[in-house]
This record gives C-alpha cells, structure tokens and sequence, in this order.
C-alpha cells in the first residue's frame, strides 16, 4: 500500500484490538489485490438504543489504481438472513446480533470490500465480457 491506511472511531473510544484486526484485515486485502492505494475505515455507533444495544457501522474507503474509489458501507440491518429460521418480531433487541459487536462488522465489511475487489480485478484483466451500449 501507498499510503498508511486510516482507521477512525466515531461515537465509541478507540480501540486499539480492533485497529490491530482492521491492520490485519488490510493485509488480507493486499493479497487479493495488491495495488491497493490507500485504505480509510470509519468505524461508528451512530444510535445508542438501551433496549437494542449498539449497532456498528463501518465504512471502507479503498483507492486502486486506474478505477474509482470502492466504497463499502456496512450497516447492520433489521432483516433476518436468508437461510435463518423466521423470528417472531425482527425490530427488537434479536435483529442482528452480530452487528453488536465492532469485530463481526469489520469482518463482514471487509469481506465485502473483498468481493468487490476481486469483481474489480476481473473487470481490470478482461475476463468479464462488457456489452456494448444500444444492443
């Protein structure tokens, strides 16, 4: 990486356990895409609910090479999955546990940002056909 990535707290103390794990996380990135320009991570905990807990958001800024910026904005959401058993009343305190807790977000925002750059690097090597306009 070029530049030293950042990572940012919002609403909650930094930590320096999950800078650690977001550090290692980029690592794992680069060996997806090693061109990788720079990283920025906001981690944040925009609504304190007392009876649903805290919700983590996390937002992955990276910067490649010859394409746009790829920006992956996780949030937890209010939706069971789909391979998930029915809840009876989703908008309580069970929907989305796992987004309780900063490590859980972080890891799925990164495998995300994951996805989205191995679907970058396709794109980048011609294995993907792209239809030309009008067709």
């Amino acid at each position: 990486m070029q530049t030293d990535p950042q990572v940012t707290f919002h609403g909650l103390a930094h930590s320096t356990e999950i800078e650690r794990d977001v550090a290692g996380r980029i690592a794992w990135l680069e060996k997806f895409y090693p061109g990788i320009v720079s990283c920025r991570v906001a981690i944040s905990v925009p609504h304190r609910h007392r009876s649903a807990g805290r919700r983590f958001h996390v937002t992955v800024e990276l910067t490649v090479p010859g394409g746009e910026a790829i920006v992956i904005q996780h949030e937890p959401s209010l939706h069971a999955s789909k391979d998930a058993e029915p809840r009876q009343h989703l908008k309580e305190a069970d929907a989305d546990r796992a987004h309780r807790y900063a490590r859980v977000a972080v890891q799925d925002a990164f495998s995300s940002a994951r996805r989205r750059l191995e679907d970058f690097a396709r794109l980048q090597r011609g294995d993907v056909k792209i239809h030309a306009a009008g067709r």
